[in-house]
């Protein structure tokens, strides 16, 4: 995200923020609210194995907390503050569990502010091996913001991560769209290979600012919730039927949202965005979102929900084809947002810095 800031916007009522009939667009508009599940410590991310009753949540200083949604019991996962910690826009910043579940994997920038996705094999008491760590990418970063942070599994059942164009501002060293350097993109790896070299880290998308949170939905469809820098704030949808990403140019730096940038930088057949929305009261940093799908949030279900860091709003937009028909404000304020997430169960969970986990909820 653009940063983490020191005044923080705290929610601290479990029921959090519920949208105003005045803030829906039509009656038959979707409702939803937030109901407080626990607290951590800077959350940054979330996710779930199917057939466990756990929530894991990463701290930004470096743990992973697994909480009981049956016992409400909280313990360790992993314990990575030894290599990692909360600093600005570094730390901890992302996990992702196997779709089989034996092994999780995390993101993290280590002492010296570089890129490292490590995977761990979980164990019978659900948590990381320490010693089982197997380092499958690292990248230099040139500056202390953009890391990207987000993990993903998808086409080829390979495992995906976003990376940032290295921080400062304007693309200063213009890598995002040089296919040669792994800043500024989604970049694939073999999610169980022996070591990094055998990971064969390859470009799958260029032309990222910081995609802070993206995600393949059911029908491998890629959607990247793109950072914006003075202006427009993004969220860009690369079709399956048209490759998943790959190979997809998203634009940046010669373009933030629709609107030219870098003029020395050229992207002619660049995948436009979805949607865009302007920096001011709806916010100016996009924490990312999911595709709803499930059965619990029926009147969500194919819409895709997003968080703003800045404003704390949530909001929803129904994406047709290449167009969104449909803008609906969900929340008003629900604090700094880090994350909107969907995990194994298809529930949606949204993290903020404060450190609140809320489950959203769909109203009657």
């Amino acid at each position: 995200m653009r940063r983490f800031r020191t005044s923080l916007l705290l929610v601290a009522a479990t029921v959090i923020g519920a949208a105003t009939p005045a803030e829906a667009t039509a009656v038959d508009d979707p409702t939803a609210r937030l109901v407080k599940v626990t607290t951590a410590t800077k959350p940054t991310d979330i996710s779930s194995r199917s057939g466990d009753t756990g929530l894991y949540i990463a701290e930004q200083d470096g743990k992973i907390v697994r909480f009981d949604t049956k016992t409400k019991a909280r313990s360790i996962t992993l314990d990575l503050t030894g290599r990692t910690g909360a600093s600005g826009e570094r730390g901890l910043l992302g996990l992702v569990f196997h779709p089989k579940g034996r092994f999780l994997y995390v993101n993290y920038t280590d002492d010296d502010g570089n890129t490292v996705v490590a995977r761990y094999r979980m164990r019978t008491n659900k948590t990381a091996d320490p010693a089982s760590r197997t380092v499958l990418f690292t990248l230099e970063q040139p500056y202390a913001n953009h890391n990207g942070g987000g993990l993903a599994f998808g086409p080829g059942e390979r495992l995906y991560i976003g990376t940032g164009d290295g921080g400062s501002r304007d693309d200063p060293q213009r890598v995002a769209l040089n296919r040669s350097s792994m800043l500024g993109k989604i970049v694939s790896v073999d999610p169980l290979a022996r070591n990094q070299k055998s990971a064969a880290a390859q470009v799958w998308s260029v032309g990222l600012r910081n995609p802070w949170r993206f995600e393949f939905d059911d029908e491998m469809n890629l959607w990247v919730a793109d950072v914006g820098q003075d202006k427009w704030e993004e969220v860009s949808l690369a079709p399956a039927s048209a490759g998943s990403g790959r190979n997809t140019n998203f634009g940046w730096s010669a373009y933030e949202g629709f609107t030219r940038f870098n003029n020395d930088q050229t992207a002619k057949s660049h995948l436009a965005p979805v949607h865009v929305y302007e920096h001011g009261e709806d916010g100016c940093s996009i924490s990312g979102g999911t595709k709803v799908r499930s059965e619990k949030l029926s009147a969500l279900t194919g819409w895709y929900v997003y968080g703003d860091y800045c404003s704390g709003r949530i909001t929803a937009i129904k994406v047709v084809g290449a167009k969104t028909t449909r803008v609906v404000r969900l929340i008003g304020d629900a604090g700094s947002v880090t994350a909107v997430r969907s995990v194994a169960s298809g529930d949606v969970y949204v993290l903020n810095l404060g450190g609140h986990v809320s489950r959203l909820i769909a109203l009657p």
